[in-house]
């Protein structure tokens, strides 16, 4: 069956690591009612202590699942991977794994947790798909369409072959059309210049790859862009390391955030400037919701074999239902059927050999 021909899902079963986080359950179970409420085809499996799911326990559409301990913010990798074997994380992962055939108990994951050990532990638990050499973070940002730029990866694979670079260029080509119904989004590769003569050779030798994946018909190839392209909005998706990726997120956080620092004290300098300050609130409210961070909270863990999405550790209410709402689009429109399917198609059709992969870098992800 072609990915185009996958029908979407009439029922989500999402799996939510209810203690994960800066705030745990007094966040997550405030964002999950909410989610429940606006998403009736949704159901949900609560990760978590059985005293801090209590408030839960007789909610409609939704069970529980103890766990008795908590990855926390600052666990190093191998405390989350080795001596929390029945952590929230872990438990709420295992809901999605395959037992002896069965359908797995849930269709998605959602974590608030560690982003480090997020990526440890479900590497682990669910191993990669085939033909995907390691996992990377996928999110999205906003451009001066209207949009949203899909960018990755953002810190799990700090250095990557060409063939990496491939591999997500094709995982965030099936994210995209399943989310946004794009069928064919195009790819650009980050770079420091649109040149093909400009790049390390890393990025020269992904471009020649990404170009013959397009000749072929499975991609639609751009051609480099540089960072500022981000924001035009001139491709669906761009693609980088996980180390240049990260650096442009944080980079692109802590512009905003100065941002909106700066036009807050302008406007509250004089009086005159609060009084033009409440003249301009509703262009200030539009503005403010068009680069809201909240909104577009929820980042994929592509090439698992099976879908885990990361809420920022940080997030409220608002923001994690973002997240639980982005899990379960992607769930719904069979984005791990689609990522298998593209990610099969292409290294058949270019006789790709796998990658040698170096050192496992997954414990540097942000």
């Amino acid at each position: 069956m072609s990915s185009s021909s996958l029908t979407p899902l009439p029922r989500v079963r999402v799996a939510v690591d209810c203690m994960g986080g800066d705030h745990g359950p007094a966040v997550t179970l405030a964002a999950c009612r909410a989610f429940l409420a606006a998403t009736p085809q949704a159901d949900l499996l609560l990760v978590g202590t059985p005293e801090a799911l209590a408030p839960a326990a007789h909610w409609p559409r939704v069970s529980i699942v103890h766990a008795s301990e908590t990855v926390l913010m600052d666990d190093p990798v191998e405390v989350a991977l080795r001596r929390k074997r029945d952590s929230s994380m872990r438990v709420a992962i295992n809901q999605l794994k395959v037992q002896d055939g069965a359908e797995p108990a849930a269709h998605v994951c959602v974590s608030a947790g560690n982003t480090g050990a997020l990526m440890a532990v479900a590497r682990y638990v669910l191993k990669t798909l085939d033909g995907i050499d390691r996992p990377a973070i996928a999110t999205v940002m906003p451009n001066r369409r209207d949009g949203f730029t899909t960018v990755l990866d953002l810190g799990a694979n700090v250095d990557c072959s060409a063939e990496h670079l491939l591999q997500f260029a094709v995982m965030g080509s099936a994210l995209v059309a399943a989310v946004s119904g794009e069928a064919d989004p195009s790819v650009g590769l980050l770079n420091i210049g649109e040149e093909a003569i400009k790049g390390s050779d890393t990025i020269k030798r992904a471009a020649e790859l990404l170009r013959e994946a397009a000749a072929k018909g499975h991609l639609n190839f751009h051609g480099n862009v540089e960072g500022d392209d981000i924001f035009k909005g001139t491709t669906d998706i761009i693609v980088c390391d996980g180390f240049v990726g990260n650096v442009a997120l944080k980079t692109a956080e802590g512009l905003a955030s100065m941002l909106g620092d700066m036009i807050r004290q302008e406007f509250t300098r004089t009086p005159f400037s609060k009084l033009a300050a409440v003249l301009a609130m509703p262009v200030l409210r539009r503005f403010k919701t068009r680069v809201d961070p909240r909104r577009l909270n929820g980042a994929a863990l592509l090439g698992l074999r099976g879908l885990v999405f990361k809420s920022h550790g940080s997030a409220d209410a608002f923001a994690f239902e973002q997240a639980l709402t982005r899990a379960y689009d992607a769930a719904r429109n069979r984005l791990l059927d689609r990522v298998h399917d593209r990610i099969l198609d292409t290294l058949q059709a270019l006789a790709a050999q796998p990658a040698t992969d170096g050192p496992d870098d997954t414990a540097q992800a942000a």
